[in-house]
């Protein structure tokens, strides 16, 4: 509140403008340290409060996210094993010994392949289906609700399911393809087959959610750029491809980064999907992955320094995927409008 002298010889209060709080509207009288001080908390609450509000996730971050990826860095460059604990340094003699791993190499094509699998179909069929539900439909919240129920299925349970569509020997598809006068396919020794099986497996969970996630960004998109299209006579697929897609492409971007970042580290999957007793991936680990070597190198050969450096190599190979995106990101424009 601000005073001033009336006619009268008075004060009278003059309250301060609107949208403007009292404390930043009221100088501070000469001499008073009460008002001061309030003012100089009121300046500091103003810049420090919004850094206080976020401040818990980056310090949960800091604790479960940064904190245990140095600390495998640190033992990824020591002779480290499960029961010994700690030995002497080492380097880089750990990653050497990963690369030079007969499996290394076939594990990363084994994984970069069902990522390719997976992530190509799962992205396109979601967009379709996120297209087809934001149209008027009857009982739309149902079908929007019944796209998360394969996420909600534990993933035994999708296991066991699609363990019996691919058995090799009385898997319902190959019972199919007898009937048809076809050979039964390997699904759990031939490679490329087990690849395909597990990213079924993988787009039956995923899709839903991602195609929640695009309708979500297609709602956004104002209509009346689909009226103004419509009364230049697009139709609907023009519609489509030159108003959803450009409009949703900040939104895909962010589906394709997550969807590389889980599909290069996928484990449960071909792990549940291997009915040999080792389950590393196989006979021939012919569907294995790197996590699958990263737990192998761990809790198998008990050789944590080689674990940690397997689990660096993998964050490596993330990162050039996620610098690969960002390149394609700029290059058509998704961030910022900039090229």
């Amino acid at each position: 509140m601000s005073e001033h002298e009336t006619r009268g010889g008075g004060t009278e209060v003059v309250p301060p403008p609107r949208g403007v709080p009292a404390t930043a509207a009221a100088p501070a009288r000469a001499g008073d340290p009460r008002a001061e001080w309030r003012q100089r908390l009121h300046r500091l609450d103003l810049r420090l409060s919004p850094y206080l509000y976020i401040a818990p996730f980056f310090v949960l971050f800091l604790v479960v996210g940064m904190f245990p990826l140095a600390y495998t860095a640190w033992v990824s460059v020591h002779d480290w094993g499960l029961i010994s604990g700690k030995g002497e340094f080492v380097g880089l003699q750990n990653f050497r010994e990963v690369i030079e791993n007969p499996y290394f190499v076939k594990q990363l094509v084994n994984t970069i392949s069902i990522f390719v699998l997976s992530s190509g179909p799962q992205i396109v069929i979601a967009v379709v289906l996120a297209a087809l539900l934001d149209n008027r439909l009857r009982g739309v919240t149902w079908w929007r609700m019944s796209l998360l129920l394969p996420f909600v299925v534990s993933p035994v349970a999708a296991a066991i399911i699609f363990g019996s569509l691919y058995g090799d020997r009385y898997g319902l598809i190959n019972e199919l393809i007898g009937r048809l006068g076809m050979e039964p396919i390997a699904w759990h020794t031939d490679r490329l087959a087990s690849h395909f099986a597990i990213a079924t497996m993988v787009n039956w969970r995923w899709t839903g959610y991602n195609a929640l996630i695009f309708l979500a960004a297609m709602q956004a998109v104002p209509r009346d750029l689909y009226e103004a299209a419509t009364i230049d006579g697009a139709g609907r697929i023009r519609q489509f491809f030159s108003i959803t897609l450009p409009m949703i492409r900040p939104t895909m971007i962010f589906v394709v980064i997550t969807s590389t970042i889980g599909g290069l580290q996928i484990f449960a999957e071909p792990r549940l999907f291997d009915e040999t007793n080792a389950r590393n991936g196989g006979s021939d680990r012919q569907f294995g992955t790197i996590t699958m070597l990263v737990y192998d190198f761990g809790w198998q050969l008990r050789d944590l320094g080689r674990a940690s450096a397997a689990a660096w190599l993998l964050f490596v190979i993330i990162c050039a995927f996620a610098l690969v995106n960002y390149l394609l990101i700029r290059r058509f424009g998704a961030i910022g409008d900039q090229r």
